[in-house]
């Protein structure tokens, strides 16, 4: 397990930018529910991930796996994920959803931040609060 992260306000706005922009670039002509996710980094990059969809439903991915999709892509599966930030552009409360939990915790600590719109304005969450039994093989 790394060192507990702490996020400053402007590392939250930061992060917050960023999956602002990635929401915009979402495409979701089908649920028109457009989402954005960022990634801070161990290595102190930011990665970016909008959400897909499909006609074909099931063939969506979410923005948080769009990210981390990114991230293995750009720097490699060893890389850690110490923040996540997911916002949309509908204003409603969406925290990640099961299988985005399970993907961030393969490449997160449990300490690790989540960032999201609640019912009642931004959370800020640790993963292990949102996923307190995630699966684990190793």
């Amino acid at each position: 397990m790394s060192e507990r992260v702490e996020l400053s306000e402007a590392e939250v706005a930061a992060l917050q930018s960023a999956a602002d922009a990635a929401a915009q670039r979402a495409y979701a002509p089908y649920s028109r529910f457009r989402v954005g996710a960022a990634l801070r980094l161990a290595n102190g990059e930011l990665v970016t991930g909008a959400n897909v969809e499909n006609a074909s439903y099931g063939l969506t991915i979410c923005a948080e796996r769009s990210a981390v999709c990114s991230m293995i892509a750009e720097y490699g599966p060893a890389m850690r994920v110490e923040a996540v930030c997911v916002t949309n552009l509908n204003n409603s409360a969406s925290s990640p959803c099961g299988a985005c939990r399970q993907v961030l915790a393969e490449f997160m600590d449990a300490d690790a931040w989540v960032i999201f719109p609640g019912e009642s304005g931004r959370e800020i969450r640790r993963l292990r609060e949102l996923l307190p039994f995630g699966f684990r093989f190793l």
